[in-house]
């Protein structure tokens, strides 16, 4: 790990290493104050480049969020090393072009950065929260799926059918309040798997049927809270 942030580190210092011996060599150190700002709005934009990563929200969409940030930052990079280059070879006198150019692009680049960095927070909480929900209806299924393959009488079977399907069509989409009745859900699956195991048949489907009644109204009042 620490071999691999260390040659990340110096692929990242290459282009300030030929970017600054040019700067230098080229033009030596005696500069007016518009080489200077262009001079120091492109490192910021490299820097900017640079510590992106570090602004990425994690999440089940961090590819997404890592390329909408990146793609900003380094159009933003390119069109700032540009128009500093050009501020550079033109060396005007009066600086205020310099500064007024590259700091409007620095504001617009910034306006959509943090844009992008709210929507992805937003983006990351809403999937945060959608999780559990999802975990209610994928671990109620499942449980029910494999409890199917061991029921043999078709009645029951059927039943249980009923319920897994039931279980499987509803919202993924929750609300705190159902929280305790999607509790219940679990707990009747459970039950539903303990009578399947001890083969009480007749167990088996009032279990089932109560817990149709209870998928009902948990679904049922999920519609009035939204």
């Amino acid at each position: 790990m620490k071999t691999k942030n260390i040659l990340w580190g110096i692929l990242n210092l290459i282009f300030l290493i030929i970017f600054n011996v040019l700067f230098f060599v080229l033009g030596g150190v005696e500069h007016n104050m518009s080489v200077w700002i262009s001079y120091g709005f492109i490192h910021f934009a490299y820097f900017m480049l640079l510590i992106t990563p570090k602004l990425i929200r994690g999440g089940k969409s961090v590819a997404v969020f890592g390329f909408s940030l990146y793609s900003i930052s380094a159009v933003y990079f390119l069109i700032e090393f540009f128009t500093g280059v050009i501020f550079t070879l033109a060396s005007p006198e009066n600086y205020k072009a310099a500064l007024l150019v590259q700091l409007i692009i620095a504001g617009l680049y910034g306006i959509l950065l943090v844009s992008n960095l709210l929507a992805n927070e937003y983006t990351a909480d809403a999937e945060e929260k959608r999780q559990p929900q999802i975990a209610y209806i994928k671990d109620a299924s499942l449980k029910l799926k494999g409890l199917l393959e061991n029921i043999n009488d078709k009645e029951t079977k059927k039943k249980v059918e009923r319920v897994y399907d039931a279980i499987y069509s509803s919202p993924v989409k929750s609300h705190p309040n159902l929280t305790q009745k999607e509790s219940q859900i679990l707990q009747s699956v459970n039950d539903i798997e303990r009578e399947v195991t001890a083969g009480n048949k007749e167990n088996i489907i009032s279990t089932a049927n109560a817990l149709l009644l209870l998928i009902n109204e948990r679904n049922n009042l999920l519609k009035s809270f939204h």
